[in-house]
Parts: structure tokens; C-alpha cells; sequence
């Protein structure tokens, strides 16, 4: 497969990156281009692959073209490539730009360009990452099992009907900064009670990666999980029913409604 980056920040560095260690390309095959030119240049020296100055390049070589620029370019960028996107698969990976606008500015008129939009996460830079896709009307089977194999490399990923990306987007898009929220209250209780800010920050960093590992790992419903840690009388059943207290199920529950609702509007605007 001959993989085209428009685009060099992290997102696209972590997939580029990720994919070339999973074995899903080869250097030789990815091509990229940025708008400034010394993004594409540094990326191509961290990784072997091709950087080229214009857009044009990456579309005209390349089978698959990873959209990876902020939402506001993502039109006059497709309109650029309207010459030369025929037979290609277009991947975006632009916030709150829904499958329609894509194929609106990508040309109706274009034979055999199909379109997948996909929502990532950050964690993806750590090959922790958490994507889902949805795909447009022209887009084949093939072609959602490419963009799986894409970013299979860097988390894991899944399927589902384009008006659910927006609670992807209030989930997992989103949900790394209510994790980072998390970890950073859990140190500053460390610290509160005694323990060094480092030693704390570690420790609340590790306790969330654990819990997360637990869950995915064993297959079990978190809840039974943490009840397993709630003994009688004990220590975490209090600080539970602190958290409860507080209100903490429900502001977390909130806050994937509240980011959720944010991503439906910005799709309509």
C-alpha cells in the first residue's frame, strides 16, 4: 500500500510511525507534505519516508491519502487535489468535518474517490490510542479494513455509523484530558497527605494505567472490578463514598455529554 500524509503534525507522525513499525508499509511507500515544508523534512528524516513539497505529489503517488490539516483547511485542500484524487482513498482525520462536506469538496464528479472520516486520540502517540471510523457512500469493505489496518498500528480501533462519532469524540477523543484531570488530582491527594510530588504523580499515573489494563485485560465489568477493592468497612469504600458525594460518576458522565454535544455543533456549523 503507498500511504500520502497531508499533513505532519503528532497525529500523523504517531500513525506514520506506528505503521512503519507494524510492517504495514515500508518507507519507500509513504509520502508527505506539509505547508511548511521543514515539518515533512524532519519527519522524513526521523523515518525514511518521502517528503515533498506540494499536496499534488502526495495525492498523485499514493493509493491512500491521509487528510491530517486543521478542519478549517480541509476544503480548500481537497479542492487542490481534485485532479488528481481519482481511484483514491481519502481519510480525514479533521474534527467535526462530517463525510458529506468531505465528499462535497473532494468533487462529486471525481471517479472512484471514496472517503472514511476518523476520529483518533492523542494516546495514539503512544500506541495507546482509541479511533473509530465511519465510512461514505462510495467507500468499500476493503477500504474500511485499510483504514483499520492504519490505525490498528497505533491503538485499536472500530466501526460505527458517522452520527455516533460525535460520542466518540465525547469519549474517547476527549477522554484522554478527563484521564490527565484524574491523574493530576489523585498526585495533588498525595501530595496533600504527605507524599513527595514526583513519587505521587508516578504512583497516580501507574494506579490509572493498571486499572485501565485490569479492565481490558480481564474482560470483567469495572464494576465488579472495583468491588473486588471495597472491603467491608475498609479504606476504599470510604474514599468512594467521598467521591460519590462529590458527585464524580455523574460529572464524568456529563462531561462526555457536554463534549459530545460541542462536536454536534461544530459539525452543523
Amino acid at each position: 500500500m503507498t500511504l500520502g500524509l497531508i499533513g505532519c503534525g503528532k497525529m500523523a507522525s504517531a500513525l506514520v510511525k506506528g505503521v512503519l513499525l507494524a510492517g504495514v508499509c515500508q518507507p519507500g511507500e509513504v509520502w508527505a507534505s506539509d505547508c511548511f515544508f521543514e515539518a515533512a523534512e524532519k519527519l522524513g528524516r526521523e523515518t525514511g519516508i518521502q517528503a515533498v513539497r506540494t499536496n499534488a505529489e502526495v495525492a498523485g503517488a499514493c493509493e491512500t491519502v491521509l487528510l491530517c490539516v486543521k478542519p478549517q483547511d480541509v476544503a480548500p485542500v481537497l479542492q487542490e487535489l481534485r485532479p488528481v484524487l481519482a481511484g483514491k482513498l481519502v481519510v480525514s482525520i479533521a474534527a467535526g468535518v462530517s463525510l458529506a462536506a468531505l465528499e462535497s469538496a473532494a468533487g462529486a464528479g471525481v471517479p472512484g474517490v471514496r472517503i472514511v472520516r476518523v476520529m483518533p486520540n492523542t494516546p495514539a502517540l503512544v500506541h495507546k490510542g482509541a479511533s473509530a471510523y465511519a465510512v461514505g457512500g462510495s467507500a468499500t469493505p476493503k477500504d474500511g479494513e485499510t483504514v483499520e489496518r492504519l490505525f490498528g498500528a497505533v491503538g485499536v480501533t472500530a466501526q460505527v455509523k458517522e452520527p455516533l462519532l460525535d460520542a466518540v469524540t465525547g469519549l474517547s477523543g476527549s477522554g484522554p484530558a478527563y484521564a490527565f484531570l484524574m491523574i493530576e488530582a489523585l498526585a495533588d491527594g498525595g501530595v496533600l497527605m504527605g507524599l513527595p510530588r514526583e513519587l505521587s504523580l508516578k504512583l497516580a499515573a501507574q494506579t490509572l494505567a493498571g486499572a485501565a489494563e485490569m479492565v481490558l485485560s480481564t474482560g470483567e465489568h469495572p464494576g465488579k472490578l472495583k468491588d473486588a477493592v471495597a472491603s467491608p468497612g475498609g479504606t476504599t469504600i470510604a474514599g468512594l463514598e467521598a467521591l460519590e458525594v462529590c458527585g464524580v460518576r455523574a460529572g464524568l458522565i456529563r462531561a462526555v455529554r457536554s463534549a459530545a454535544e460541542r462536536s454536534r455543533e461544530m459539525g452543523k456549523a
